[in-house]
């Protein structure tokens, strides 16, 4: 398996082996690494573990340039995907369209294909979870689920595309963020750490789908008072995506309405049928959220972390934090 970064004027920049070997994924305890690249066009750094037919993937990057990358021989997986921060368009060989990872989105995709590629825009601070199963592993644990599971289920053992939710990425939820922080921050070691992993995994799986079965339904959104068209769904999108552009000055509603062409009623509404939060219950817990990712994987500052998250003072964030987590940002540090 090969990766290839090219610039915007198609010129290879790097060209080498993916730092991690997918037989790695057959091995009955946790085989775990790190991989780490620094260039001028930007960096990463890729925490992975693997055991019994799944790849965790903790993903860190700063691109300082626009790049397309691009990976080949790829071996077929069922992969979950979490964008906590960043901006990434990925196509997939086998499925109709390129798809928009931004913040908070996630979303399950599966191609039988062996190529995949990605645009990313030049940014700071990406942050992904990919969680990938082998095909088999997957049908272990989807055997008798039925209901969405079940139809993802049928697509795979068929060697078939499968896609959670195909015309929108769906959010994030506050649970979702919980479990990924758990998975980076777990302490076990040997049996007790693979058992804790991969009820992680699969708790994140079954997160997945019972948000797809209320929420959304062929892709589009249903189960909910308000009818949303699908240019609504993208608007909500870019709704959030302004939202989170400047966490210390977010716009206010009726800035937000007029730049994205909704009525406030249908921001607020919809922004709830979509996110299921309120829009600015949703930046509280974004910025949040991210602090608290800050804190337990970085050295910075609660001063900096705060000011990051955009509160106004380090005392305005330490009363939002403990009333969130039920502890001081001090405490979840000294853990």
């Amino acid at each position: 398996m090969t990766v290839v970064i090219r610039n915007e004027a198609k010129e290879v920049l790097l060209e080498e082996p993916f730092p991690f070997a997918s037989d790695r994924m057959g091995s009955k305890v946790i085989i775990e690494g790190t991989s780490q690249l620094e260039r001028d066009f930007g960096s990463y750094r890729i925490h992975e573990l693997c055991f019994d037919g799944i790849q965790m993937a903790i993903c860190n990057a700063e691109v300082r340039q626009n790049l397309s990358i691009t990976t080949d021989e790829i071996d077929r997986h069922v992969t979950m995907m979490f964008m906590q921060r960043g901006d990434v368009s990925t196509s997939i060989e086998g499925l109709t369209r390129q798809y928009r990872f931004s913040s908070l989105q996630h979303n399950l995709l599966f191609t039988p294909e062996s190529m995949e590629s990605a645009n990313v825009k030049k940014q700071e601070g990406i942050r992904f979870y990919g969680l990938s199963l082998t095909p088999e592993r997957f049908l272990e644990l989807a055997e008798n689920n039925g209901g969405v599971l079940g139809r993802l289920a049928d697509k795979v053992a068929g060697n078939r595309k499968a896609i959670l939710v195909e015309k929108a990425n769906p959010p994030i939820t506050p649970r979702m963020s919980a479990v990924l922080a758990e998975i980076s921050q777990c302490g076990f070691s040997g049996g007790l750490k693979k058992l804790f992993l991969q009820s992680k995994l699969m708790e994140l799986l079954a997160l997945q789908c019972e948000q797809s079965e209320s929420v959304f339904l062929n892709g589009n959104v249903v189960s909910r008072p308000v009818k949303i068209s699908t240019r609504e769904v993208d608007q909500l999108h870019h709704a959030r995506e302004l939202l989170l552009q400047d966490l210390g000055n977010p716009p206010t509603l009726s800035q937000l309405a007029r730049s994205t062409g909704l009525n406030e009623f249908k921001l607020k509404s919809g922004f709830k049928t979509v996110f299921d939060s309120t829009v600015f219950g949703y930046l509280n817990d974004y910025r949040l959220n991210m602090a608290k990712e800050l804190i337990l994987t970085g050295d910075k500052p609660l001063s900096q972390i705060a000011d990051d998250a955009g509160y106004s003072s380090p005392q305005h964030f330490s009363t939002a934090f403990r009333k969130k987590f039920g502890v001081s940002p001090v405490q979840i540090r000294k853990k």
